[in-house]
């Protein structure tokens, strides 16, 4: 029996008309796939190449795979860190005239990785902690744009890494709801759900000897309810203050900022007599440091990258003594002189390895600590060979494809 695919995308690519739909998703041949690890799924989920790139490919119900595409083009839409939805492909039939499920397509996030594929390699103690820092400023972002989860957990996110941090991304959407505005009991049961959880998922890590065993689960999971509640109190509270104390307001913006925030609108109340001002953010956009870069020089990069790669720029108006000179001139000779060699500077067979901007970040720490071992200021360009050879070279490959020896184990999907 034929097909009659039926294929909705904002922008189809008619590459999806070259794979093998009349396959159900678990028998598609390994020429067709991207050995990239993946996390562990209650749908046959599979990546693929396609006209470039990768796509990730889950197999799901109709309704479902229909209204997670709607989801994750709405939260894209709000700038949420999320997935980008490519499509959903209904109507797939084997050559027996057997239906087959719906999926649901969406592009790969480059150079991120699942929590399990993290702790299999070598990454130092803290990991777990800070995992959760970035599942919680996550959370924090979904409640504050409406997004009630619904199955908040480390095997639905996807994690690249910021700095010495990690950055989270909402990977699987089907158990959502896009709100106006979240009740408390939402949030609290998304927080629990939460808690339960990352508990239940690092004991499995424990289990599977990729977590020390001495490592207190339960108060990693407590740490997400604490993190998230830290947050969200000072990006919602309201502050109260004497009417002589105005300066007050332009700190709470500060405060906010260097959380990595934008305050897009504020209210600002009286008491009936005017002595007292109430002030509680309304508009909060995360994302101010990276926006900041974005603005001066153009880079796309995650919130603790752009902090770092800021604080450089500084260094260096500080360093040539334009400290006075027009930000935006100063920017454009750093990008020019500074970062984009640098970046070059690294050979082409080892630019998968990580994201320009984490070499950057890594970059600057290996030149503070060869210069602190040294004792003399070492020069960048002599601190990118000696990065690139000791240790770019030795990390894994977090962008190409993964191959054979993969961290993806084909029977975790269900």
């Amino acid at each position: 029996m034929p097909q009659n695919l039926q294929i909705t995308a904002a922008a189809p690519d008619p590459a999806l008309l070259d794979l093998p739909w009349h396959v159900p998703l678990e028998q598609w041949p390994e020429s067709t796939l991207a050995a990239l690890p993946r996390g562990i799924s209650r749908h046959i989920v599979r990546f693929v190449r396609m006209s470039g790139g990768v796509i990730a490919v889950k197999e799901i119900g109709e309704s479902v795979a229909y209204r997670e595409y709607d989801l994750l083009r709405q939260l894209s839409r709000i700038d949420v860190p999320s997935v980008e939805p490519v499509g959903v492909i209904t109507g797939r039939r084997a050559p027996d005239g057997e239906p087959l499920e719906a999926v649901l397509i969406t592009h790969h996030l480059q150079f991120s990785l699942p929590y399990r594929a993290l702790f299999s390699q070598t990454l130092q103690p803290d990991t777990a902690t800070r995992l959760i820092d970035a599942l919680a400023v996550l959370l924090v972002r979904l409640h504050l744009a409406g997004f009630y989860w619904g199955d908040v957990s480390l095997s639905n996110t996807l994690f690249r890494r910021d700095a010495e941090a990690f950055a989270a991304y909402l990977v699987d959407a089907e158990t959502g709801d896009l709100h106006d505005k979240l009740s408390d009991g939402q949030r609290a049961y998304d927080l629990e759900v939460a808690r339960v959880n990352i508990i239940g998922e690092l004991m499995d890590l424990q289990a599977g000897e990729l977590l020390e065993e001495d490592v207190d689960v339960v108060a990693i999971g407590a740490m997400l309810v604490e993190r998230y509640e830290g947050l969200w109190t000072a990006l919602t509270d309201i502050e109260s203050f004497t009417a002589g104390d105005r300066w007050r307001v332009a700190a709470r913006i500060d405060r906010l900022n260097e959380l990595g925030f934008d305050v897009g609108e504020l209210d600002i109340t009286t008491d009936i007599d005017g002595t007292t001002l109430h002030i509680q953010p309304k508009v909060v956009d995360a994302g101010h440091h990276s926006r900041r870069l974005m603005r001066l020089t153009g880079l796309d990069v995650q919130e603790n990258q752009a902090r770092r790669l800021l604080n450089d720029l500084d260094a260096y108006a500080a360093a040539i003594d334009r400290q006075n000179d027009e930000e935006s001139f100063v920017a454009h000779d750093w990008l020019t002189h500074v970062f984009e060699p640098a970046v070059r500077s690294v050979p082409r067979e080892l630019r998968g390895k990580l994201e320009p901007a984490q070499v950057f970040h890594e970059l600057l720490d290996h030149r503070w600590f060869i210069s602190r071992e040294q004792g003399r200021d070492v020069p960048l360009e002599e601190a990118v060979d000696s990065y690139v050879q000791d240790v770019l070279r030795h990390r894994p490959d977090e962008l190409a494809i993964l191959g054979a020896s993969g961290l993806a184990d084909p029977d975790e999907d269900a």
